[in-house]
């Protein structure tokens, strides 16, 4: 029961979180965040909200400048929202997922253009020894 209520007050907090970064805030500094995942502790007490930014490392650095700014707002209209009794708190986390994902996307396409360069080695190889490596009775032998 404790993990389900977790989750739904996690995903509930994402809405809301992600509902008024929608309508804006006043901050120029924020760039296109988009949160990806909201994690409860057990206790209810602590939010650990995860979000990604669309741009420049600067972009990013300045949105979770602006993010954590407007923390104690964002907790507030949470809290007012959810009608708990006592608001988690809210600590905002950048997402590394897209950072992973876009690591892994470039070892897979190294591993592609390796086996690219196996395969035009191996498409004109020939044969080290005998096409046939089989060892066969000698002609000689079945005289």
């Amino acid at each position: 029961m404790s993990s389900e209520r977790q989750a739904r007050l996690a995903d509930r907090i994402r809405v809301l979180i992600a509902e008024r970064l929608e309508k804006g805030l006043r901050d120029p500094r924020l760039g296109f965040v988009t949160i990806t995942d909201v994690r409860v502790t057990g206790d209810l007490q602590h939010a650990s909200v995860f979000y990604t930014v669309l741009g420049s490392e600067e972009e990013r650095v300045a949105s979770g400048e602006a993010l954590k700014s407007a923390t104690g707002m964002l907790r507030s209209e949470v809290g007012r929202q959810l009608g708990v009794r006592l608001t988690p708190t809210l600590e905002f986390i950048p997402d590394a997922l897209p950072d992973n994902a876009g690591h892994i996307e470039d070892l897979l396409r190294e591993a592609r253009e390796r086996d690219e360069q196996v395969a035009g080695i191996a498409s004109s190889a020939a044969f080290a020894g005998d096409a046939d490596p089989y060892v066969k009775p000698r002609e000689a032998d079945q005289d």
